[in-house]
């Protein structure tokens, strides 16, 4: 244990007492060292595996392709693309649109007042019509 001496200058009966401060510079040498092993060995462990990837020359399914929006109003109608459809003729239109193609994306905006059957009776006609990549549009709180 660290100690000074205490005694007058006489010499006089002389006494240890413990130093009321901690010397950090030790601990601060040894997280430095260890900062800087940490710094030296992750960029090898994060690259240690090396493979050669194969090229690709397809392009991704739909990347030029439009999104078709399928809107329902407060009313419960329903719009193709801003042109009103009828309900029951939704998944002929949506085939005729998208060409027949099931990797069509459809977005569907509802009003929030409109009747929960009515959205769920689109949706439903949706995926009966074969269509798998289907989104629903929603406003961002404060917009």
């Amino acid at each position: 244990m660290a100690g000074g001496l205490i005694g007058g200058p006489g010499g006089g009966k002389r006494r240890y007492r413990p130093m009321a401060e901690i010397n950090v510079t030790p601990l601060v040498d040894v997280m430095l060292v260890l900062l800087i092993i940490f710094m030296v060995t992750a960029p090898m462990i994060t690259s240690s595996v090396q493979v050669n990837l194969p090229q690709a020359n397809a392009k991704p399914a739909n990347a030029d392709s439009k999104p078709i929006t399928v809107t329902v109003d407060d009313k419960g109608k329903v719009y193709l693309n801003n042109s009103e459809i009828p309900l029951n003729n939704l998944v002929s239109t949506l085939q005729e649109a998208s060409k027949n193609n099931a990797d069509q994306r459809i977005f569907i905006r509802g009003d929030k007042q409109v009747d929960y059957g009515t959205m769920l009776q689109v949706m439903a006609d949706i995926v009966q019509g074969g269509f798998t990549k289907v989104s629903l549009l929603a406003q961002q709180p404060g917009q």
